[in-house]
């Protein structure tokens, strides 16, 4: 009677004593429900960088908006070459399915999506005021790249390939294409270099491309995703190393025209967000006038002569 009096009045006093197993149960629980704040916190931190990666990839697709606006007040594409638009327009379709076939993929789908739009709508402007032979090449890399070769990659992983194999397949794609993509500034870094000077270098063009690969590779880290995000490591690379040699060579103004690009040198500030320019410029032409003036100054001195005499 005495021992049950103690207890009832320990528990009266205390409350039920807890058992050691739930002392235990209390322990393991207690890691789980951190790893559960830290996925929580981390999966906020992915949608900030997701939604920020939207608005700077929304203000890159319309960087060339100015070019085209020139376009269609000229009426005329003037010379330049519709390879990175449709270049573009595949790498966004790309993506686009690859969102759509993730679970947490919205951000990807919005972003390519826009970027899907715009890329149309720029190929669609240059497909009206372009020349006839522009037209044919612009209209059988269509059918190259955004018909033949992503249908066969959409067949392919949709009717062959299923379950995860599917997003894994697709993703190495992607990222390979990516690769690729962001390799392209090599060739302006070289000229850059050979020329020391920035005047064929949109410094505000690599500035939000540098930041968009910045922000997207954070949003790959963040869900764990690694298409996304080591591909934009390369980018990122890419980027500053436009900036630092924009820094080093901002100063100079030596040009060189002799730099022989495909059919014609065409200033690549068409894409810059500020005031783009187009200006085709003939090599053989500009060769041509530059010899032609040392004759035209013989010739005058020679009749000059010949009026003294």
């Amino acid at each position: 009677m005495s021992g049950r009096r103690y207890l009832t009045s320990h528990k009266a006093l205390f409350g039920p004593s807890r058992s050691s197993s739930s002392i235990i149960r209390n322990k393991k629980e207690a890691p789980s429900n951190l790893r559960m704040a830290t996925n929580d916190i981390r999966q906020s931190w992915a949608f900030a960088a997701g939604v920020m990666g939207n608005v700077v990839s929304f203000m890159v697709y319309l960087a060339p908006l100015p070019t085209f606006y020139r376009v269609y007040k000229k009426k005329s594409t003037e010379g330049f070459q519709s390879i990175p638009y449709v270049v573009a327009l595949f790498s966004a379709m790309l993506w686009l399915y690859y969102g759509m076939l993730k679970t947490d993929g919205y951000l990807l789908i919005t972003s390519n999506s826009v970027g899907c739009a715009i890329e149309a709508a720029y190929i669609t402007v240059y497909m009206v005021y372009a020349t006839r032979s522009a037209k044919i090449f612009t209209v059988r890399l269509l059918l190259l790249m955004n018909v033949g070769a992503f249908g066969l990659i959409f067949l392919t992983t949709f009717m062959i390939v299923h379950g995860t194999k599917r997003l894994l397949i697709l993703g190495w794609i992607g990222s390979a294409f990516s690769v690729c993509v962001f390799a392209a500034p090599l060739s302006i870094i070289r000229l850059v270099i050979k020329t020391k000077s920035v005047e064929f270098m949109p410094i505000n063009l690599s500035f939000f491309l540098t930041i968009s690969a910045l922000i997207w590779f954070a949003y790959g880290f963040l869900i764990a995703d690694y298409f996304v995000a080591l591909p934009n490591v390369l980018g990122l690379l890419f980027g500053v190393t436009q900036m630092i040699m924009y820094i080093v060579y901002r100063g100079t103004n030596t040009r060189i025209l002799d730099e022989k690009l495909p059919e014609q040198v065409i200033d690549i500030r068409l894409s810059t967000l500020e005031s783009p320019e187009v200006h085709p410029i003939d090599i053989e032409m500009a060769h041509g006038e530059s010899n032609e003036s040392p004759n035209d100054n013989k010739t005058a001195h020679g009749e000059s002569n010949e009026s003294h005499v």
